[in-house]
């Protein structure tokens, strides 16, 4: 089993590997959203124990109307499709992001998912919707700020900074993994990313298979990660 707890991806590169094959860029969502269910499935049998997967930023608003009304029906097809399997892997569902703004139809499928397996006590798989971390860290300063205001003893640390982020009931992101050849983070967990490992991979998200994940855990287990020390 591998040493490796947390793992985060970003799942590039549909809509390119959907034009590559002449399909419209649905399709390649839609094909995408089937492999992060291929992929958890591995990662849980890999004893990962969280995989928090990028599903939509919040720069994403900024693309065509019709696009967004698809990719906002998604979480509807995947959790009709998988949560049986879901279930009976033990596998939890969990989000970061900003629940309030994405359209209620969509909300409550995801607070569906997240209720139905809360009580799951296998991996967990994370999905970033509504998710900008800028917006992330600017808004755990101002939970901070509150705070402070009821106790200015309170001191903001590096340590305790996390409490105030989405992901402080999570451990730290060990490996981060985005596809399609891209080398960007694209505003993807800045503060968490600190000393995690970055792998870039050449395929489409739609392309990545199990097979080349374990690939990517094994060439972290061979990185000697000194954490700024020797």
């Amino acid at each position: 089993m591998t040493t490796l707890k947390h793992i985060a991806i970003i799942l590039d590169g549909n809509g390119r590997w959907a034009k590559a094959h002449g399909y419209p860029r649905t399709q390649g969502h839609l094909v995408g959203t089937d492999n992060v269910r291929n992929i958890a499935v591995a990662a849980n049998d890999e004893g990962i124990k969280v995989m928090t997967v990028y599903a939509f930023s919040t720069e994403n608003w900024k693309r065509s109307k019709d696009e967004v009304d698809y990719l906002m029906k998604l979480p509807f097809l995947f959790f009709n499709k998988f949560m049986k399997e879901l279930m009976e892997k033990n596998i939890k569902i969990t989000m970061i992001g900003e629940m309030e703004d994405i359209p209620k139809d969509t909300a409550k499928v995801l607070q569906k998912a997240i209720d139905q397996t809360s009580n799951n006590t296998g991996m967990i798989l994370n999905f970033a919707m509504n998710y900008g971390s800028r917006r992330e860290i600017i808004n755990g300063f101002n939970k901070f700020l509150d705070e402070y205001k009821k106790d200015e003893s309170l001191k903001l640390t590096e340590d305790n900074f996390n409490n105030y982020l989405y992901t402080n009931e999570l451990p730290e992101v060990d490996l981060m993994i985005r596809t399609s050849g891209e080398q960007r983070i694209s505003n993807f967990l800045l503060w968490q990313l600190a000393y995690s490992e970055l792998m870039f991979v050449d395929v489409a998200w739609p392309e990545f298979t199990p097979k080349m994940l374990k690939e990517c855990i094994e060439a972290f287990e061979k990185r000697d990660r000194r954490f700024g020390g020797v």
